[in-house]
């Protein structure tokens, strides 16, 4: 058994001097490096920290600049800027979204739909994309929502400006409207401009075209604020710098008008200045209200705007497609002109004429005797054109619809435009591989068949007509005018043809109540009517359906002595051109005296039951009503069927 070891006192002694050895030098050694260390920080990185500690302190916010104005050709604004009280959430500084969303329902009283919009674009949006809650607050909503701050990270109430369209649905087609950046959009060009709350960039028409010249700069603001987020002070600014300003050819009092005359017909207005080729007016109804897209468009309005069968999200202007119908009869007239044919020549209507083994009807059932090339025109005598486009051929017909713009595309600012066709044999071999025969012949040579053109082609070719000129239609105002050039048409031609245009009109022509009630101004102009479906003889017309109805279209020129504006008014499915020319009468009236043009426009609204905006407002209450209704029926539960025993069964049928 191995001694007990003793410890004596200078042992211990010993082993204590050495523990309390280590133990210091660890101690200065840590020591010496925290001291080190805050030597480093204090000195090395003293501008680092200082920079972390002021942005702790201070909280430097871009602006977003206000967009350039849309203006029309004598100033007044058609996109405008208006003060907004908006409130945005920004989803990665949420802490408790169900919360959040339920007091901002409250202090804002927002209903169901914008809850679940909020909802959906909360899931639907990138960590770092604004999510709009409402926007057009009154000061007392705004400033319930900023006292409460503190208690709702993530929220973000702002005061700035909006886009304001002043013309609402009379413009919507045209100007388009804005609206919040996308992930995409932020993909494409990651400016932090993009995801600050309140901003927005163009998103259809002349806004997105010209999103780089209206869009501005963004200004800067410095703001003190405590460890809660809470502004204490403001401390700089760098104001933005708004947008250019952008000039148009509209004349926006004529915009507004034609839209509300259209009334609840679905079709296009478009006017021409004949001398530069200004784009006066573009209307395409029915349409929607941009504000409510720039806005943030609600699900029902949506919806509604979806399921329309007027299609209010096309612009008929120019991407809608028509047969141009008997419109097109002063142009094939002109190409039998300078093919030789001469216009004394006569032809015998009854009613008809044979072609090949298919008899091809005349408007007029009776027919219109013996017909030479003027009573063609103002009568509107679809044999006199079956039977000479057949001794002239295709090929002159359909070179002068090129001539006078129809199948052209436009150097105009827009997102699209469908130039429609003006067949010919070699179009016809490439599209469907087959020969062409008379009968294209003769239902192209009175707009029919394959033929296909938007409203501002028919514009410009009533434009081009007018002035034996070259006219190219112009939409910006700053833009160099082009020189126009002559059509090289002979001068006799045109006035012949022009003649028998304003005999249309003011002497036995088909459009006599077009007829302009201002002293010494004549207009001059072409009806057409243009079926939609192979109906029976004589249908087509009010009395059938809708989608079955005839389109309606007019195509003028005033004065008729001295052209200053070509108009095309075309009505889709209007039942025949007696829906159209009483519209491109009270346009044209508008421009030479207002008060007699909107004395009939009042009167026709209270027929039609109120302005565009009050006739929205009722159609939008009957779908949401509608659709609350389909909403109920089908969350209703099916009550159960209640057992029944065959004695309960027997004595229910005995009684």
């Amino acid at each position: 058994m191995r001694p007990a070891k003793t410890i004596s006192s200078a042992m211990q002694t010993l082993t204590f001097s050495r523990r309390a050895t280590v133990i210091g030098g660890l101690q200065v050694g840590v020591g010496v490096l925290l001291a080190a260390r805050m030597a480093y920080i204090s000195v090395a990185e003293n501008e680092r920290y200082k920079l972390l500690s002021e942005s702790n302190r201070v909280n430097l916010t871009l602006v977003p600049p206000r967009r350039g104005w849309l203006v029309d050709r004598y100033g007044k604004p058609i996109a405008n800027n208006k003060t907004d009280f908006r409130v945005d959430i920004i989803p990665d500084r949420l802490r408790d979204k169900k919360k959040t969303v339920a007091t901002l329902a409250e202090l804002l009283a927002l209903d169901p739909e914008e809850l679940e919009r909020i909802n959906r674009e909360l899931e639907q949006a990138s960590s770092f994309q604004p999510v709009q809650v409402a926007t057009g607050l009154d000061w007392e909503q705004y400033a319930a929502v900023s006292v409460r701050l503190p208690d709702l990270p993530g929220v973000s109430p702002r005061q700035g400006f909006s886009r304001n369209y002043p013309s609402g649905p009379a413009i919507g087609h045209l100007v388009g409207y804005v609206g919040i950046a996308s992930a995409e959009d932020y993909k494409e060009k990651p400016d932090p401009i993009l995801i600050t709350p309140g901003y927005k960039i163009g998103k259809d028409g002349l806004e997105k075209i010209f999103e780089d010249r209206l869009q501005g700069k963004p200004g800067a603001k410095r703001v003190e604020v405590t460890a809660r987020g809470k502004i204490v002070r403001e401390l700089n600014t760098r104001p933005d710098i708004p947008g250019k300003a952008l000039q148009l050819t509209l004349d926006i009092d004529l915009q507004e008008y034609a839209a509300r005359r259209l009334g609840p017909e679905s079709g296009s207005v478009v006017v021409l200045d004949c001398l530069t080729g200004d784009i006066l007016t573009m209307t395409s109804m029915p349409s929607f209200d941009p504000n409510s897209f720039s806005d943030g468009i609600g699900v029902t309005e949506y919806g509604m705007l979806r399921e329309d069968d007027h299609v209010p999200l096309l612009d008929k202007s120019l991407k809608s497609l028509f047969p141009p119908g008997s419109t097109v009869k002063p142009m094939v007239a002109l190409s039998f002109l300078e093919a030789g044919l001469s216009p004394d020549e006569t032809v015998n209507c009854n009613g008809g004429l044979q072609v090949g083994n298919r008899r091809f009807r005349c408007w007029k059932r009776g027919g219109h005797g013996r017909v030479d090339m003027a009573k063609g025109i103002y009568q509107s005598c679809d044999v006199y054109f079956y039977h000479f486009a057949q001794k002239i051929g295709i090929n002159p017909i359909a070179l002068m619809a090129n001539r006078l713009g129809l199948g052209q595309k436009y150097p105009i600012p827009v997102p699209s435009q469908f130039y429609g066709t003006v067949p010919d044999p070699a179009w016809l071999r490439k599209k469907y591989d087959r020969e062409w025969q008379a009968y294209d012949t003769v239902n192209t040579t009175i707009g029919q068949g394959y033929m296909l053109v938007n409203p501002t082609q028919l514009a410009v070719m009533a434009a081009r007509i007018a002035t034996g000129r070259n006219v190219v239609p112009r939409l910006i105002m700053n833009e160099k005018k082009p020189a126009i050039a002559t059509l090289n048409l002979d001068p006799e031609h045109l006035v012949y043809v022009q003649q028998a245009m304003s005999d249309v009109v003011n002497g036995p022509g088909t459009a006599g109540r077009a007829r302009l009630p201002i002293e010494n101004v004549k207009m001059a102009g072409k009806t057409g009517t243009a079926q939609v479906v192979n109906l029976d003889f004589g249908r087509g017309g009010k009395d059938v359906a809708w989608k079955y109805r005839d389109h309606g279209l007019f195509i003028c020129f005033a004065p008729y002595d001295n052209p200053r504006y070509a108009a095309a008014v075309v009505i889709e499915h209007g039942g025949g051109s007696g829906a159209a020319y009483p519209v491109a009468r009270d346009v044209l009236t508008f421009l030479y005296d207002r008060q007699k043009a909107m004395d009939v426009l009042t009167g026709l609204e209270k027929s039609w039951g109120g302005t565009i905006q009050e006739r929205m407002d009722i159609k939008m209450a009957a779908y949401r009503t509608r659709k609350n209704l389909e909403k109920a029926i089908a969350e209703k539960p099916v009550p159960a069927k209640p057992a029944t025993t065959e004695t309960g069964t027997e004595a229910g049928a005995g009684e």
